[in-house]
């Protein structure tokens, strides 16, 4: 019963749809009518301002890593619930039962899972997030790259001379796997060149 708790709370707590709460607190409206209806962090700060948008990106992520703590927490530290919880509540950001299951696209939220999961790995992507933004300039290109990378990431640095447990391997992958489908639209969009490219003073991408 309480690992099932536990992957029923994840869930919720993934669900919490902080984009479009701020963007109505903030006075700006529904930011799934504003720029490209996400309510992930990049359309928050393009609809009620950067400080909104940081907000947004720091409690999506939060939300994350809470799932996975409370997942150490009540299981002993077992990775393979402390995947599932990272799953369910990245599944919770992606698919919200409150907005009709249409949510934002987990980049976010994957950072705070994958910040507690294996910071190094974390790290990693990051750094090949920003490397892919500042070559060509695509926010959506550089978030599916290191999602994409995630599970061999996660392989390498889980910790010093170990592999990681097959189950957060597989749940890595289930993690990237979805990511990468939620971005499919701005993939198409990229392959067509008519993705619109990131700028420092004007940011028109559409993650």
């Amino acid at each position: 019963m309480t690992l099932l708790v536990i992957a029923i709370a994840a869930y919720f707590l993934g669900s919490i749809p902080f984009g479009l709460l701020l963007t109505k607190a903030f006075g700006r409206g529904d930011v799934r009518k504003a720029g490209s209806g996400n309510i992930g962090a990049t359309n928050v700060a393009r609809a009620a301002g950067w400080l909104a948008g940081v907000l947004t990106l720091v409690l999506d992520a939060t939300k994350g890593a809470g799932a996975v703590f409370l997942a150490e927490k009540l299981s002993n530290d077992s990775a393979t619930w402390m995947m599932i919880a990272a799953f369910a509540a990245l599944a919770g950001h992606c698919f919200p039962v409150w907005l009709k299951f249409k949510g934002g696209k987990g980049v976010a939220t994957a950072t705070g899972i994958f910040l507690v999961l294996s910071p190094l790995a974390c790290l990693g992507a990051l750094l090949l997030f920003l490397l892919v933004v500042i070559f060509w300039r695509y926010v959506s290109l550089g978030s599916v790259s290191a999602a994409a990378a995630m599970p061999l990431l996660i392989y390498l640095l889980w910790a010093p001379h170990h592999a990681p447990p097959m189950s957060v391997t597989f749940g890595t992958v289930a993690a990237a796997l979805l990511i990468v489908y939620k971005h499919r639209g701005n993939l198409q969009r990229v392959i067509e060149g008519v993705e619109p490219k990131f700028s420092f003073s004007k940011n028109k991408d559409t993650e």
